[in-house]
């Protein structure tokens, strides 16, 4: 991949005010104590999602390592590919476990008891995305993956070192996260949103090239299966808080994306609250009453653009660079 794909635009240059933001960091323990303790954890993650839309996660894992990586030599590295995949299939089972517990306290945050629609997410979807990112060049200000927001309710972020950028609400700057050592990232995504008819915001980020080190990211994107779809919980919605989106599965996600390819400043999130307001009109209009149209909010602001904008680094990194980066990522997890 050349170097200009991976060169920002000029409209998408970071501002000034790139300082790490509040980051609110949630002990994942707590909630297994007495109900008193949990009541507050519970309290604590709402409120970070519904202010921030991310936080970060310590005490969260069982330790999943078992020291082969570390005692292996040289000659024994065709078997990485083996032992990878092992490591791999762990390290997906407790993201996912901890992405249920997780959804549960949301549920329970938002009125909806954590048993809300149970069934649907112990049987969704969990995506796992691994990227190598490389060194920024010298003189380049370069990104591995344009401004964007997950599909999905929760994404939870291994790093290896800096390189994570949100879209801060309240300036509309770029804010860094610094990752915390022994901690894992999450922020919320479109279903989330949706779910909580707006209540929730998902976050808008993209990741930046590290001019120290290259950079590996190993993300887990929780969602409902293929074609449920996610509509906005029936409990949030009023007189007050109309519905704000029309229902949509992962399988429509994935239409919108290849019927849209030319589409730069209209993302999928914003396609469903522009249904739902096509359908709002075409009822008023059955009733013969009056229009009135809200202006909805768009992330053009933060270079939100279609898939087509978003310029992965595709260089490969080599076998043992990703191992080590996998073995890192698997020590921390923890009790």
């Amino acid at each position: 991949m050349s170097d200009d794909s991976r060169t920002v635009p000029q409209e998408q240059l970071p501002s000034d005010d790139l300082h790490p933001p509040p980051m609110p960091v949630i002990n994942l323990g707590h909630l297994n104590l007495d109900p008193a303790i949990r009541a507050c954890v519970v309290e604590d993650i709402t409120k970070a999602c519904r202010d921030l839309g991310y936080f970060q996660l310590k005490n969260h894992c069982k330790r999943v390592t078992t020291g082969k990586l570390g005692a292996m030599t040289t000659f024994e590295i065709p078997r990485l590919a083996v032992i990878a995949s092992e490591y791999m299939g762990n390290f997906a089972t407790e993201l996912r476990r901890v992405a249920l517990q997780l959804m549960e306290a949301i549920l329970e945050g938002l009125g909806l008891g954590k048993d809300y629609q149970h069934e649907k997410f112990e049987q969704g979807l969990q995506l796992m995305s691994v990227n190598c990112y490389p060194k920024e060049s010298e003189g380049d200000t370069a990104i591995g993956l344009a401004p964007h927001s997950d599909y999905g309710f929760l994404t939870i972020l291994f790093t290896s070192c800096r390189g994570l950028e949100v879209v801060d609400r309240n300036s509309n700057s770029w804010k860094v996260v610094q990752p915390l050592p022994h901690a894992l990232h999450v922020h919320v995504g479109d279903h989330m949103e949706v779910l909580s008819n707006g209540r929730i915001k998902t976050v808008v980020h993209r990741a930046v090239l590290n001019p120290e080190e290259a950079r590996i990211s190993m993300a887990s994107i929780n969602g409902f299966a293929m074609h449920e779809k996610v509509s906005s919980a029936r409990e949030l919605v009023n007189e007050q808080n109309p519905e704000k989106y029309t229902a949509s599965s992962f399988n429509d996600f994935l239409n919108y994306l290849t019927s849209n390819l030319d589409n730069k400043h209209r993302n999928f999130l914003e396609s469903l609250r522009n249904q739902i307001s096509k359908a709002k009109v075409e009822l008023r209009l059955l009733h013969g009453n009056e229009i009135e149209m809200e202006e909805e909010p768009t992330l053009a602001a933060a270079g939100h653009g279609s898939p087509n904008n978003c310029h992965r680094c595709r260089n490969e990194c080599q076998c043992v660079t990703l191992i080590a980066a996998l073995l890192k990522a698997v020590s921390i997890l923890k009790m």
